[in-house]
């Protein structure tokens, strides 16, 4: 079955690619192997100096990476040209990190010498989604590789250019042949990877049910997973908040990509006092917000990455209306071609409706109201997502005391969301385990190795 490209500005279909037989992804896998055997042993800096080029070459290619994005998925190309830039801090961060966050941890005991090795465990497999084609790649690719092992990407099947396109980033960038390689596959193959003997890792950043897959079929040949999966992250409003600072901060990260990103403000759950103020001012805020072409000038946001993506979002809006909630505005398909859907803000959301229990992955917002401090704690863990949260206060004292009572996996004090290199990433409950990014990330698919001398 061919690979198809669609532009979801357009609905036009722009390239069809052949995809890999099991045969061939097998073979590619075995090649991934072969490579390993030697990379393991190239010195750090070997692997750092490759690293940077890597970089470089992202760098120099940008522009034409984020058209790329536009293209096959629809995200503006200012967005698109952070999100290559990203990529190349994350190649030049663990550069120069990975020796020292992977050094031995010497242990003192009664024998002559006890410490602790961090060596590479081989091919991992990375299953990555459409949303940040490129940044989920190489915050996976980057710790992975200047870990000493080797990677294989199944990428979403409406992105298969930017796939090969980060295959062709490695290999210009001097790689030795087969350290990073793309399989062209449909999902209906991705099992048959998952069981093959010399994959020896797992990561998935993707929805729920796919990560529950993933993890099952891993299991059952006892390999080890990382999964990032959805969220319905939390942001919440005090009422000592900066409550026009608080709008912005919400609505950009609500729309960011627009709204496709699991760490994109999801639910806004405001205390009675700044409910009114916060609303007009978010609503109105939602309002300015440029849709169009991801190709335009000003574009800030784009259309849906897929029309069945579109129509599933629209879906749960009208459901959640139909079960009490407020719709204040947008919540209706726009006529014309594309997968667009306008930026929707939703209130008087209560448990039972989707706006409140599942993830909107799209630019949608539902407004909770909430009776104090404790109140929207409660609604904010309220939920079987805990990827990020926010919360805002103009104490930043009660705003990490209330950090320390949410449940997710990061939390950030009068700032949206955000993954940074530096910094581990990842969630928990249906959001998934494991981490990613600075020390903690470069370190899962390691074998954590006991070395003893008496």
């Amino acid at each position: 079955m061919a690979i198809t490209s669609v532009n979801p500005s357009t609905g036009k279909t722009m390239k069809t690619y052949e995809d890999m037989t099991s045969e061939h992804a097998a073979a590619t896998i075995a090649k991934a192997h072969e490579a390993w055997e030697s990379w393991r042993a190239a010195p750090f800096g070997t692997r750092a100096s490759l690293m940077r080029k890597a970089a470089g070459v992202l760098r120099q290619q940008n522009p034409d990476l984020a058209r790329l994005m536009a293209d096959e998925m629809g995200k503006p190309l200012a967005q698109g040209i952070a999100e290559v830039e990203k990529c190349a801090w994350v190649c030049d961060y663990y550069a120069d990190s990975a020796e020292l966050h992977l050094a031995p941890d010497v242990i003192t005991t009664e024998s002559t010498k006890s410490y602790v090795a961090f060596e590479p465990l081989g091919v991992v497999l990375a299953i990555m989604p459409w949303n940040f084609p490129f940044w989920q790649v190489f915050r996976f690719a980057a710790p992975a590789l200047m870990a000493g092992n080797v990677g294989v990407l199944k990428h979403a099947s409406n992105v298969p250019g930017c796939a090969l396109a980060i295959e062709s980033i490695f290999q210009e960038a001097g790689f030795p042949d087969d350290v990073f390689r793309t399989l062209l596959i449909g999902s209906k193959q991705v099992q048959a990877v998952i069981e093959h003997p010399l994959v020896r890792a797992v990561t998935l950043t993707g929805s729920t049910p796919a990560g529950k897959a993933v993890a099952s079929q891993a299991g059952s040949v006892l390999k080890k997973t990382v999964l990032e999966l959805g969220g319905s992250d939390a942001y919440v409003v005090l009422e000592d908040a900066d409550v026009e600072a608080a709008a912005a901060t919400c609505v950009n990260s609500r729309l960011i990509n627009a709204g496709q990103s699991c760490i994109a403000a999801k639910r806004f759950v405001v205390v009675k006092p700044v409910l009114e103020a916060f609303t007009t001012r978010f609503v109105t805020l939602m309002k300015s917000k440029k849709v169009g072409d991801p190709l335009a000038e000003g574009t800030e946001v784009g259309p849906q990455a897929r029309h069945d993506l579109r129509d599933s979002l629209h879906k749960q809006v009208r459901a959640s209306i139909e079960r009490g909630a407020s719709l204040l505005l947008g919540g209706e398909i726009p006529a014309g071609e594309g997968a667009f859907y306008p930026p929707t803000v939703l209130t008087q959301v209560k448990p039972g409706m989707p706006a409140y229990d599942e993830e909107l992955f799209g630019p949608v917002a539902a407004i909770i109201e909430a009776k104090d401090e404790d109140d929207a704690v409660r609604i904010a863990n309220d939920s079987a997502f805990g990827l990020g949260a926010a919360v805002f206060t103009k104490d930043a004292a009660r705003g990490e005391r209330v950090a320390s009572r949410l449940d997710a996996g990061a939390i950030f004090v009068n700032a949206l969301v955000a993954s940074d290199p530096r910094l581990p990433f990842g969630g928990i409950k249906e959001s998934g385990y494991g981490r990613e990014l600075g020390a903690y990330g470069i370190k899962e698919f390691v074998n954590i190795k006991t070395i003893v001398v008496k």
